[in-house]
């Protein structure tokens, strides 16, 4: 029988199901992907404020590393919010002996509610261990500032903070750019392999009912992409395809409280 690709998130949880570990399955299996987890954190949150935040012991990260890896037929993976500096260096250092595994680097530094998820010596440990060894990173803008040191105000500037990043750390490098930096109307990305830009637009939804773990589904969606065979510039494509479908199909789930719609690939 044939063994089918597995994609991997390590991340952070998120109680309410929106984000983290949890939006990552849901992206994995609307691409008919088994994922496999490891937690990185966990966290109490809801799409109104994250509450608190326990980092998982680096030891027990890399148990459920070692389970995993090796076993599953892991074609591409995706990191997320890895809020200790010990843990990144511990996932690191198993990764590193997974070169043929794609590597998507979601540098999850704040989350959508505002709430700051990484000191700066975990966002440290990302430089200079985690993404390096990176297929992809998928910074947002202000994430972006922190990684290339320098202020972004337009599409200039995301494109030199992308060629910064790419000249650190030797990876690609997605700029999740948003509505602020793309034309009247559309959600801009910019993606530079090292080599060229490529742009990504599609049509901004007005008034979603929920965008909370669109960038943690983003990434995972890109890794699925990824694990399927896609070049980075058709996973990019197919990624934010998958996104788009996800905001304009969000519905309420309680009182002042969305998510994002269900998308079969």
């Amino acid at each position: 029988m044939e063994i089918k690709p597995c994609c991997l998130t390590i991340a952070g949880s998120d109680s309410g199901g929106n984000a983290g570990v949890q939006a990552d399955l849901r992206a994995f299996h609307s691409y008919g992907l088994h994922g496999c987890t490891v937690f990185a954190a966990l966290t109490a949150q809801n799409p109104r404020g994250v509450f608190a935040v326990h980092p998982v012991p680096p030891g027990f990260v890399a148990a459920q590393l070692d389970a995993v890896l090796g076993v599953y037929e892991i074609k591409a993976l995706k990191t997320g919010m890895i809020a200790d500096a010990a843990v990144v260096e511990t996932v690191a250092e198993k990764l590193a002996q997974w070169p043929d595994i794609a590597k998507v680097v979601d540098p999850v530094m704040v989350a959508t509610s505002g709430a700051k998820l990484s000191g700066g010596e975990a966002v440290e440990a990302l430089k200079s261990t985690l993404l390096p060894l990176a297929t992809v990173a998928t910074p947002n803008i202000p994430e972006a500032e922190v990684l290339s040191g320098m202020r972004i105000e337009n599409r200039d500037g995301v494109r030199e903070a992308a060629k910064r990043m790419h000249g650190e750390f030797g990876c690609a490098v997605l700029v999740k750019g948003g509505h602020a930096t793309g034309a009247a109307g559309e959600a801009e990305d910019t993606l530079f392999d090292g080599r060229e830009f490529f742009s990504f637009r599609l049509p901004w939804i007005e008034n979603p009912v929920s965008t909370h773990g669109t960038g943690c589904t983003l990434a995972a969606a890109l890794a699925a992409e990824l694990a399927l065979g896609r070049t980075l510039a058709e996973a990019v494509v197919g990624a934010k395809k998958h996104v788009h479908k996800a905001i304009a199909a969000s519905f309420p789930a309680g009182g002042d409280c969305g998510v994002l719609g269900f998308v079969r690939n």
